[in-house]
């Protein structure tokens, strides 16, 4: 019999349930990897479809993402508050219903509400999913398996948007939603069999039925099950997922919650710029299509990469590294290429470590944010941080129409990357809850 099972976890080797569930969160992010790029494949076909011009084509491309703001500030609470799996679903059901209804829409207002909708699901599943990989994670691998999770986003892009471009092939716009329907409801059961409640949380907040609840998921994982919940002191009874806004975590918000702002301007200029920029230099547009896929595929790999390193050098550290030289590939990106391979060369490196970095954002989430809070905390920093997913491409196009070149263009969005790692530099190697974060 033990006093804390939290601990357990954190001490011992995964089992293969932990591993599934590792493995389901990052399914679930590639989810919103597809997202993203399934409306830009399918927005050529909207456009012809509706005889929409470009200004309002702007307008319905990131309404997916003022959605996902939402749902990552107010659905992260919920998380901390109800528990990880029942969000999950929830959020996976509103994904599901929001999909289907975007193939069914009539025009571009319905399909702008569909777009929220879907949005909003997308935001509190990304809040939820960063605290069920850390809290399913032993101590050892909890860095490596949120990294993990975090590298679903450009897998779920590359493939996402290679089926996307098989469907439209052979059929109109609307598949594309369809199938991303589809693809959203398949993880519902999942989740529902192999995804337990997370033992930190039942040991946090200690809901009616949480020793039973904690039991089960311990025999499932091969551990000895606990005699009774660890003690709640009446300092910890007090907590509140507002504590992300008051001493001491509230120093430790804003610093993420920036770093992850200005990064991610950077990461999403990338992004969003990369084909208009790649046709603008004299290549076809299928080469675009091209480009980004690499740019997604270094993304991926960068992930993975910082993900393993993290098991023997310092995370703080290496997303700073990661960040810093961001700024150096955007500006050799920005500099041009001879020819297609050295562009998708550049373009892939330049991803590897962007994404990079925001992997190890999500990681620096987890290891921060202490149990009560820890989906709250990183629901907020993603959400406001999706702010500067949507100014980046404007600032980016404001620039350009002011007549700079790509060279001055891309050294000033790089800039964003260098800032969030100055920034990040300010953070505290060990706060009081990376102190605590394997019991709280």
């Amino acid at each position: 019999m033990t006093s804390d099972p939290r601990a357990v976890i954190s001490g011992s080797p995964m089992s293969r349930i932990q591993v599934a569930v590792v493995a389901i969160t990052v399914g679930l992010n590639a989810l919103d990897g597809f997202d993203v790029l399934s409306i830009s494949f399918a927005s050529p076909g909207i456009a012809r479809a509706w005889g929409i011009d470009h200004a309002v084509l702007g307008i319905l491309l990131p309404m997916e993402l003022f959605g996902m703001g939402i749902g990552s500030i107010l659905l992260g609470g919920v998380a901390d508050k109800v528990g990880r799996r029942r969000t999950l679903l929830g959020c996976l059901l509103v994904m599901t219903v929001g999909m289907f209804m975007a193939s069914r829409a009539q025009g571009v207002y319905d399909l702008s509400a569909w777009r929220v909708f879907t949005g909003l699901g997308i935001g509190g599943m990304l809040a939820a999913i960063n605290a069920v990989a850390a809290e399913f994670s032993n101590a050892r691998r909890r860095s490596l398996n949120v990294s993990l999770m975090a590298i679903g986003y450009p897998i779920g892009a590359v493939i996402g948007g290679s089926i996307a471009a098989v469907l439209l092939k052979q059929g109109d716009w609307p598949a594309v939603f369809g199938f991303g329907a589809l693809a959203t409801a398949a993880f519902i059961p999942l989740v529902f069999w192999f995804v337990p409640e997370s033992v930190a949380w039942l040991c946090q907040r200690q809901p009616p039925g949480a020793l039973a609840s904690v039991n089960r998921t311990m025999s499932r994982m091969g551990h000895a099950q606990a005699a009774e919940l660890p003690a709640i002191s009446a300092e910890a009874r007090k907590r509140s997922v507002g504590d992300i806004l008051k001493p001491p975590l509230l120093r430790v918000t804003i610093l993420v919650t920036l770093a992850y702002f200005l990064h991610i301007t950077t990461f999403y200029f990338i992004l969003k710029w990369v084909p208009k920029i790649v046709v603008d230099m004299g290549f076809t547009p299928s080469s675009a299509a091209g480009v980004l896929v690499w740019a997604n595929v270094g993304g991926a790999s960068g992930g993975a990469v910082l993900g393993l390193l993290s098991l023997r050098f310092g995370l703080k550290h290496l997303t700073i590294a990661a960040m810093a030289i961001s700024t150096i590939m955007l500006a050799v990106f920005g500099r041009g290429q001879a020819n297609l391979a050295q562009l998708s060369l550049i373009c892939a490196m330049t991803g590897f470590f962007t994404n990079a970095g925001v992997v190890g954002l999500y990681g620096i989430f987890a290891q921060v944010f202490p149990t009560h809070v820890r989906a709250t905390g990183t629901g907020f920093a993603v959400g406001v941080g999706r702010a500067g997913a949507w100014i980046a491409p404007i600032i980016a196009g404001f620039l350009f129409r002011a007549g700079y070149g790509l060279e001055f263009v891309a050294i000033a969005m790089g800039a964003g990357s260098f800032v969030a790692a100055i920034v990040l530099w300010l953070l505290p190697s060990r706060t009081a809850s990376t102190q605590a974060v394997s019991l709280q």
